[in-house]
């Protein structure tokens, strides 16, 4: 820290430390009040905007979808309103509401108490500010919301302009009911903030205080889980011999099926007109001996089922039974499994 012995200000990093206090303050305002404020884009309410072209939906500045608005605010047409553009110094951030204050005196061909004004920040950067501001006639302006809205009370409506798409409240209209809800709404918001830290902190330290009884506890169940962790391994030991059991009859039960249910399957695909003289079955392959009518139709009728791989004429084929009018045949079929497409 130095002393300026020119200007006889405390400075500290370039800032002058007697104006730590404002630029603290203009940075929380900014935060809770300015035109970006992601606090006012929640909180805010949405603002129904009249003009002579139309109505428009605003919310913290910005259009939105058509929805219940209980704010209600008229557009001056440009005519109206005189607007200039204004780059300050970075530095004159802290002292911005004063800094437009003296502008709008300066520059208002209005009297004192017929001029109103407004202004919204544009833009910052490293050395500037970028400053839109706006002077209107406050006699002028309520001629023009009587003839054209019948609106006779300063206080009614709120009453913007616009330029460059960018909306601009003027003060001393209706703006203030919609700002004092924002604010309530604001304080509302910081009870329950202040209140949820409040029970934070009293679940911290009934934490800390309770934090013995609570470690005794955790001991008395290491205890009792380490017990049970015991009986558990055991149990899945036993229960992994069980499966290895089961795996092992899985795997005998598909390296050789159970013939019932071919036979089964057999009788069923086979009906009335074909009979089976001899089943012979190994593993997963089947041979067998039967007689029917039309032998051809039921290899057929064999091949086509989905369950088996491959269905072949086996030893003689098919052969005729003299003049029975049956045919004899041999099939060889082989069981659909795992490595089969």
């Amino acid at each position: 820290m130095i002393l300026d012995s020119s200007s006889q200000q405390w400075q500290l990093f370039g800032f002058d430390v007697r104006h730590i206090g404002r630029h603290w303050q203009h940075a929380w305002a900014e935060f809770l009040w300015g035109d970006q404020s992601p606090v006012r884009a929640r909180l805010d309410e949405v603002v129904l905007l009249h003009s002579e072209s139309g109505s428009e939906f605003y919310h913290s500045g910005r259009t939105v979808e058509p929805t219940d608005a209980k704010c209600e605010a008229i557009l001056l047409p440009a005519e109206l309103v005189l607007t200039k553009s204004l780059r300050l110094p970075r530095a004159a951030e802290a002292e911005l509401e004063a800094a437009m204050a003296l502008e709008v005196g300066s520059k208002s061909p209005f009297p004192a108490d017929d001029t109103a004004s407004g202004w919204t920040l544009l833009g910052r950067d490293d050395d500037r500010l970028e400053v839109q501001l706006a002077i209107v006639s406050l006699s002028a302006t309520m001629r023009y919301l009587g003839r054209h809205y019948d609106i006779h009370d300063v206080g009614a409506r709120e009453v913007w302009a616009r330029l460059n798409e960018r909306p601009i409240v003027l003060q001393g209209f209706g703006e203030d009911r919609r700002l004092a809800r924002y604010k309530r709404r604001l304080l509302r918001m910081g009870g329950l903030l202040a209140g949820g830290l409040c029970l934070l902190l009293a679940m911290v330290l009934l934490s800390v205080g309770g934090k013995y009884l609570v470690m005794k506890q955790y001991q008395d169940l290491s205890a009792r889980v380490t017990a049970q962790t015991r009986d558990a391994a055991e149990q899945r030991e036993s229960l992994s011999s069980a499966n290895q059991i089961i795996a092992s009859v899985e795997a005998v039960s598909q390296a050789f099926p159970s013939p019932h249910v071919e036979l089964a399957r057999l009788t069923q695909l086979l009906g009335d007109d074909a009979y089976i003289a001899q089943f012979a079955m190994n593993g997963n392959e089947i041979r067998l001996r039967g007689r029917s009518a039309d032998a051809a139709a039921v290899m057929e009728r064999l091949t086509a089922v989905p369950e088996y791989a491959e269905v072949s004429a086996a030893q003689g084929g098919i052969t005729k039974l003299g003049n029975t009018g049956l045919e004899q045949f041999y099939v060889s079929i082989r069981l659909r499994g795992e490595g089969d497409a």
